[in-house]
């Protein structure tokens, strides 16, 4: 089955399970608050939970970029299957958390194991998929964030029908039995192995090189700083969005959380699905006539979240808001869609996973930054405004994307 011409398209599918399973575990907790604040009164202070959903995002900033380097010198699907499993085990566990410590100490737990996901899922599926699919694979696949996190939404209303504790229970069982169906269907591309072990036998000395090698030649490159920057701007709205929109459409449409939370993250998930799918398709095409089609679709992307954050901040009824939600995932989608492809241009196979591992980080930190402060802006009631100032970093970030990245490959070996 592996040598077919369809696994590579399977590998997707089983990965966008893991994908939707990823972001439905960790947005339950932004909308599941005002259940959870009865039993640990801790989460009556918007900064606290603030602080609670930060963690998660300390952790995995921390952990990107080893799980980077661990990704391109062991198997991906071991990390894959390993990270799966503990990530739903901490969501299990999370159902019977009795104080603000427990839930603190296991959403780091959570940053940890989830943080292996993302560079070996990414990289994996990169080898599986070549230029003229390369971008649709990789934005099928997170349309599976994308629906994780709309059913994350639904957290506040299954807490509200059942209960928070067993609404993390059972999803943690779900992700549990999942990990251990992947163990029989989840396999390396046999060409990436190949390469490796003819590389290695050319070159032994490659046996020698440490997990430190590979972020020296990447920083060596000034094309990877800019896509840092690139990857890190628009990382500050995008965590912004999945940590805190639901209490944004709350306070500006004036209606309950158990409405909002559904409601925001429907939003985003159904333009942003939209939107991965049409830059998928799109910057396939455009890259076969013209090796800089990648940056230019990325770039119409992050394009169109600039007036929706505006509208975000400043829309007060039901036509803006949401329309600025449509308008923000579906730009949002397009650019999420060419970041791993964009990172194929200028990086070598070796060290695909190592560079996303660190691009993570660096936007994992900005995003745990920004839900800090809008925690705190929260608390002052300046939430809308928070939202509006992001869109300044993100024309920066169109600039210099369309200004600096011109790739001479669409495959860098």
């Amino acid at each position: 089955m592996r040598n077919k011409s369809i696994y590579p398209w399977i590998v997707v599918s089983l990965l966008w399970v893991v994908a939707l399973l990823n972001y439905m575990d960790r947005q339950m907790l932004s909308t599941m608050q005002a259940s959870m604040k009865i039993d640990i009164t801790e989460l009556n202070k918007a900064e606290a939970f603030g602080a609670l959903m930060a963690i998660f995002l300390w952790i995995y900033g921390f952990m990107s970029p080893i799980a980077g380097m661990i990704a391109d010198r062991f198997s991906r699907k071991w990390l894959i299957v390993g990270s799966l499993f503990v990530w739903s085990a901490v969501t299990f566990l999370m159902g019977y958390a009795k104080s603000y410590n427990e839930l603190y100490w296991l959403r780091a737990i959570m940053g940890i194991s989830e943080a292996l996901y993302i560079p070996s899922a990414l990289s994996l599926i990169a080898d599986w998929h070549r230029d003229k699919s390369r971008s649709l694979a990789i934005g099928i696949h997170m349309t599976g964030l994308y629906v994780g996190q709309a059913i994350g939404g639904f957290g506040a209303t299954a807490a509200a029908m059942f209960s928070w504790q067993s609404t993390f229970q059972w999803f943690g069982i779900i992700g549990i039995i999942y990990s251990l169906i992947l163990i029989v269907l989840l396999h390396e591309n046999p060409t990436h192995i190949l390469a490796k072990e003819i590389e290695t036998k050319r070159n032994p000395e490659l046996k020698k090189t440490t997990l430190l090698a590979g972020i020296s030649i990447l920083f060596s490159s000034w094309a990877f700083w800019i896509i840092l920057f690139y990857f890190a701007a628009p990382s500050l709205p995008g965590w912004a969005t999945k940590n805190w929109l639901p209490t944004l459409f709350a306070e500006n449409l004036n209606i309950p959380m158990s409405q909002a939370g559904p409601l925001s993250t429907i939003t985003i998930a159904f333009s942003s699905f939209i939107g991965v799918i049409f830059g998928g398709i799109l910057s396939d095409r455009w890259v076969q006539k013209n090796i800089r089609g990648r940056i230019y679709t990325g770039a119409i992307g992050l394009s169109l979240t600039i007036p929706a954050l505006l509208l975000l901040g400043f829309g007060h009824n039901l036509i803006a808001v949401i329309g600025a939600g449509l308008l923000f995932g579906i730009g949002f989608g397009i650019f999420d869609a060419n970041n791993m492809p964009i990172l194929c241009q200028f990086v070598s196979t070796k060290y695909r996973s190592t560079a996303y591992g660190i691009m993570n980080m660096i936007g994992v930190f900005a995003g745990a930054a920004v839900t800090e402060l809008l925690g705190k802006w929260s608390d002052n009631g300046s939430l809308g405004q928070g939202f509006a100032m992001l869109s300044i970093i993100v024309v920066a970030a169109v600039f210099l994307q369309l200004y600096f990245l011109r790739p001479q490959t669409d495959n860098m070996k």
